[in-house]
């Protein structure tokens, strides 16, 4: 018998006017041949084409002109092949180019799912019995490409949830290649993502044991210049593309949190970023930082890459290495367990393995602790997040695939001290879709990426059908008495 779940009136839908303004780019002669026409027009004609785009675009976006000076900054070469000088360029002009090469991308116009919630590190001014949470999704548009956005809601003292309201403008963050290399890790990782390690060890022999991005490509784009080779060039792009892996990025701290996409940037996430699954963090002297893994995807490789954030406006990225990082569906403890990182994955794509590293991003030796046993979980199991710790164990909610291709949400128990140990498993499912949740972009499917435990109750948002995402709550004491006896 399934136990009582209760769905909240709270969903959260995409939103198809929510756009951001990208580069974009046709191949080298078009981009020369439209900017020679740009460079033809007089001061008054450039003028009159500019001005009433500025007018439109500036309601859609914060700091368009800033977009569109950059976009052109990035055609500087082309300019000269068609003629002109950069630098001798008015700003209209400039103005005029970067809008040729921008495009809008509705980032939610596909789909809105796969939610994941923690406590907003903000918890100020706030009523007994509330709890201020952010809430990630993954939110996908055209050609399928998946980013990372976000929400803020406040939880009441009776777990009624209230999803603040988007903002009016969306803005991606600002890359900055900043971060200090270690050549082992780099070049365990190359070898992982099929690059021949030939190439790695031509780039990488004149690097230090510590190099930065910038050190990296130059020698990577002088070693291309030396080489008409296709297949060779390809090798040197993707060492690029593994490099540009590892970035710290920024938002302006004007923006709200629902303001924030993480978006694509290297050429390993080219096809999205899925699924990231937030976990609040305590080290070992108390202090919380907020991680998430998550799953970069460039249509033919699947690197597991990690996301670190103390306050959701600076974030590092970073690739996680090892035989245990592999597949999808990696999630991180919230807590060392007997000295060690801890971290949940599927790594044969069907069953949940355990393992454990003194290196959160070094992952070995994955142990095989759950595969599917149940009716509903036939075709796989995972989890839905990472673990939450009860008095009880570590409750998992997992994520388990039956007939017809259905995915449903269940939940496990697993030892405190020793989490290879399953102390319990639900033997029917906990969320099974409705009638008016089984339909959408991806049909019969409710999935989550984590949960937080308020007020005696497991607040689990979820996935409906790919399309949106709702809300539900169990009472914590009755799934763990469940769990405890037998599911």
């Amino acid at each position: 018998m399934r136990l009582t779940v209760e769905r909240k009136p709270a969903k959260v839908l995409p939103d198809t006017r929510r756009v951001i303004a990208r580069y974009f780019f046709n191949g080298e002669e078009r981009a020369v041949e439209l900017l020679k026409k740009i460079l033809a027009l007089d001061k008054e004609e450039t003028f009159g084409l500019i001005s009433p785009l500025l007018q439109d675009f500036s309601k859609r976006h914060r700091s368009i002109t800033k977009k569109l000076f950059n976009h052109c900054e990035r055609v500087k070469k082309y300019i000269a092949m068609a003629g002109g000088d950069f630098e001798k360029l008015d700003d209209y002009t400039k103005l005029l180019i970067g809008s040729y090469f921008t495009h809008e991308y509705s980032i939610e116009s596909a789909a809105f799912f796969n939610p994941s919630i923690v406590p907003d590190p903000d918890q100020s001014n706030l009523e007994e019995g509330q709890l201020r949470v952010i809430i990630s999704f993954r939110a996908v548009g055209e050609g399928h490409v998946s980013s990372v956005v976000f929400r803020r809601a406040m939880i009441d003292r009776n777990n009624d949830i209230t999803v603040i309201p988007a903002g009016n403008y969306i803005d991606e963050a600002d890359k900055i290649h900043n971060i200090v290399y270690q050549k082992r890790l780099f070049l365990k990782k190359a070898l992982e993502a099929d690059i021949n390690n030939e190439f790695i060890k031509t780039v990488t022999e004149q690097l230090e044991d510590r190099f930065d991005y910038e050190q990296l490509k130059k020698l990577v784009l002088e070693a291309k210049q030396k080489t008409d080779d296709l297949t060779i060039i390809k090798q040197y792009d993707l060492i690029l593309a593994l490099s540009d892996s590892y970035r710290r990025i920024s938002f302006s701290k004007d923006t709200d949190i629902s303001d924030r996409v993480i978006f694509p940037i290297s050429d390993f996430e080219s096809k999205g970023i899925e699924d990231a699954r937030f976990v609040k963090f305590t080290d070992d002297n108390g202090k919380a930082v907020y991680y998430a893994t998550y799953t970069a995807y460039d249509g033919v490789h699947i690197m597991p890459k990690l996301l670190k954030t103390t306050d959701f406006y600076e974030f590092k990225t970073s690739p996680l290495n090892g035989a245990g990082a592999k597949n999808k569906n990696l999630a991180l403890f919230p807590r060392k367990i007997n000295g060690k990182y801890a971290m949940l994955s599927r790594i044969d794509g069907w069953n949940n393995y355990l393992m454990y590293s003194d290196n959160i991003n070094e992952w070995e030796n994955p142990v095989k602790i759950q595969s599917p046993e149940y009716h509903f979980e036939f075709v796989q199991i995972g989890n839905c997040g990472s673990p939450i710790e009860t008095e009880y164990g570590w409750l998992v909610i997992t994520h388990a695939v039956g007939p017809m291709r259905r995915y449903t949400i269940g939940a496990s128990l697993l030892d405190i001290n020793d989490p290879s140990i399953e102390l319990g498993r639900l033997r029917d499912p906990l969320i099974v879709p409705n009638p008016d949740e089984r339909e959408g972009y991806v049909p019969n499917v409710v999935y989550s990426c984590g949960s937080v435990i308020h007020n005696g109750e497991l607040i689990l948002p979820y996935g409906l059908s790919d399309h949106s995402s709702g809300f539900a709550t169990v009472n914590l004491k009755t799934l763990l008495d469940r769990l405890r006896n037998g599911g």
